[in-house]
């Protein structure tokens, strides 16, 4: 590589290297000082992507070093975790800045970065920034108590929310110090849900901080959910990014416009937007990690080094992340040992280094199963599942096997990369499926995620598909004369695409006399505040008064409403760092108590019994906050007779 770039391979200098490793401390402890160590996020993204050689187009490099360092962040947070600066910034950094220098000094590269745009990169960010725009738009302006409406819009997220917590405390990864992270998480995830996201977040957030110390629950919950709301529009965007880089270089023009555009528009006005309120936090980071490896795997230009790092870091992410997903990345990296076995397979570095990564990729995992986690049992868990779009799914996926089955496409490596891609996930969604349906009779939760990978693949293999269209001839005339129909016709076919997938009517009134179903679809009902549900109540008066003061568990009863007692409960735990007491409060999802309403004696002794379950399993006696006052004296002589300790406290919703 090095006599590519016109430079002997001698010409390695020792002052350069010492020069390089004295700037890679030095630059994160004048930071710190400053408190700015959120730069340095940028700083090693530019590193990177000054040494790396993948993409001619700045947005190309940029993409593929975020994404190396995002895997690196994960694999070191191994070691992150276990030696004594914990997730401290300057250590960290330092020693990621180190690996950079001293990598780039062994491989002879002086850091050069393509500072080349593409049109369609507007398209790419455009995107992003739609998808940040509608749904950060419902917060902006509110305070962060009115936030947490939005935050706690599901159990999902108050538990995603823990890992982030108990991560942000002990210092690592919590299966790597168990009995400490149960304080802060209910067990047994701290042992068996995959963590690499919640790393990664917390990971992030000591930047943004400038310290170890997260700060009260209620401005880590607003944190927290800003970055969950970054992610999906990061996922909008790089699944367009992803398609275009399947299509690669001869993707041009109108068809990268329709292409983009297309992509664009199932992912803001389709089903998957649910995923945000559903509190999916792991899956989105999991199916932004898996858009990009895929493209990277499917569409390979790059060198061995380059291929190695990219193969490793896509195993750790997704794996580390949202280990489902690991399998069809396993699939991609066999079958490109496959069609690319001249470049990559012979060489005995390559396929040793990514047998290594497998195994730190797989470590986790391999601790979860070897402890506590029961696979089968968990992979047929019930749950609220966001549903792809079948016939978009079942569409785009049929599309990328024809496109894919052509004579034209047959003889090219990415061609066939694409159809090795849909059948191997075709077969792996197929057999779970089948799994589950012979196990317990139905399609569950696991298998809905699946198909959202499934989701994922034809949507990226669009790229392709892109390349079936007839390009535009070329035209005489000016250069702007050529640029502007360029523009009229990619401004067209993206506005085709956004109204045949996006249901987007330009203005055109319905003909049924109501708006189209673009103003139905779950991204836009986010923006218009209709995700704030039930708990919005609950939770602005537990930040703003029920918490202030208190140092003990919490068990919040502000109605008869058992579901909504349980996640005020739970939100209440989280806001005060104790998630873990969560195992025994679930109690609370069977107490009646605490509303106006008139309870029947047997519901109401019932829910007593649960109750004094739930105050028994606390590790200190609780507080317990009643929202009705007649309710509240009578339970407060009830706990007093059954000799509770537990403080009672007459606390009326506002």
């Amino acid at each position: 590589m090095r006599q590519a770039e016109g430079l002997p391979r001698g010409a390695r200098r020792l002052p350069v290297l010492v020069a390089a490793l004295a700037v890679s401390w030095a630059l994160p402890l004048l930071l710190h000082t400053l408190g700015l160590d959120l730069v340095l996020i940028p700083v090693l993204v530019l590193t990177t992507a000054s040494l790396i050689r993948v993409g001619g187009g700045l947005l190309d490099r940029l993409v593929v070093a975020a994404f190396l360092l995002c895997g690196a962040v994960m694999a070191f947070g191994l070691l992150f975790s276990v030696w004594p600066w914990g997730l401290a910034p300057v250590p960290g950094t330092g020693l990621l800045l180190s690996v950079l220098s001293v990598s780039g000094w062994l491989a002879c590269r002086r850091p050069r970065i393509p500072l080349r745009l593409r049109g369609s990169d507007a398209l790419v960010l455009g995107t992003a920034a739609v998808a940040w725009r509608y749904f950060h738009h419902p917060l902006a302006g509110k305070s962060t108590a009115d936030r947490l409406a939005y935050f706690a819009t599901s159990e999902d997220r108050l538990g995603h929310f823990s890992y982030f917590d108990g991560i942000h405390h002990v210092g690592g990864y919590a299966f790597l110090h168990q009995e400490a992270a149960k304080a802060y998480m209910m067990t047994p995830a701290e042992a068996v849900y995959p963590q690499g996201s919640h790393f990664l977040l917390a990971w992030t957030d000591v930047l943004v901080k400038s310290s170890t110390d997260g700060g009260s629950g209620l401005d880590m919950t607003h944190r927290y959910l800003l970055y969950v709301l970054a992610a999906y529009a990061l996922f909008c965007g790089a699944l367009v990014w992803a398609a275009r880089w399947i299509g690669g270089p001869r993707l041009r023009g109108w068809r990268t416009a329709a292409v983009c555009a297309t992509v664009a528009a199932v992912m803001m006005s389709g089903s998957m937007a649910q995923l945000v309120e559903w509190g999916f936090d792991s899956e989105i980071f999991g199916l932004l990690f898996l858009a990009v490896a895929l493209a990277l795997l499917v569409r390979p230009a790059m060198g061995r080094a380059e291929f190695v790092l990219v193969g490793v870091a896509a195993l750790v992410s997704v794996t580390f992340v949202y280990n489902l997903y690991g399998v069809l990345v396993g699939i991609t990296l066999a079958a490109v040992l496959v069609v690319h076995r001249r470049r990559f397979a012979p060489h005995r570095l390559v396929v040793g280094a990514l047998a290594g990564g497998a195994l730190i990729a797989g470590l986790p995992s391999v601790l979860s199963v070897l402890t506590k986690l029961d696979v089968a049992k968990t992979s047929n868990l019930a749950g609220p599942m966001v549903i792809p779009d079948r016939p978009v799914f079942i569409g785009c996926g049929l599309l990328a096997l024809v496109a894919a089955s052509l004579p034209v496409n047959r003889r090219t490596g990415t061609g066939q990369m694409v159809l090795a891609l849909v059948l191997g996930a075709t077969a792996v969604i197929g057999v779970f499926g089948a799994w589950q349906k012979h196990t317990i009779g139905q399609y569950s939760y696991y298998f809905e995620k699946l198909a959202a990978a499934g989701l994922v693949i034809a949507l990226v293999s669009l790229g392709l598909v892109g390349l079936m269209l007839q390009p535009a001839a070329r035209t005489t005339g000016s250069p702007l004369r050529r640029r502007a129909g360029l523009l009229l016709h990619s401004g067209v076919a993206t506005a085709a695409a956004l109204a045949l997938f996006g249901n987007v009517q330009w203005g055109v009134p319905s003909g049924w006399g109501h708006p189209s179903a673009w103003y139905d679809s779950p991204m836009i009902k986010w923006a218009r505040g209709e995700s704030e549900n039930d708990i919005g109540p609950a939770a602005k008066t537990l930040a703003r008064r029920d918490l202030n003061g208190v140092d003990s568990p919490v068990i919040a009863l502000y109605g008869n409403d058992t579901y909504l007692n349980l996640r005020s409960t739970f939100l209440a735990q989280i806001l005060t760092h104790r998630a873990g007491t969560m195992v025994g409060l679930y109690d609370v999802f069977h107490v009646k108590i605490g509303g106006p309403a008139a309870v029947d004696e047997k519901d109401y002794q019932a829910s007593l019994d649960r109750l004094k379950g739930a105050i028994a399993s606390c590790p200190e006696p609780p507080t317990v906050l009643v929202g009705d006052r007649k309710a509240a004296d009578r339970l407060k002589q009830e706990l007093a007779g059954a000799g509770s300790a537990a403080t009672v406290v007459y606390a009326p919703l506002k």
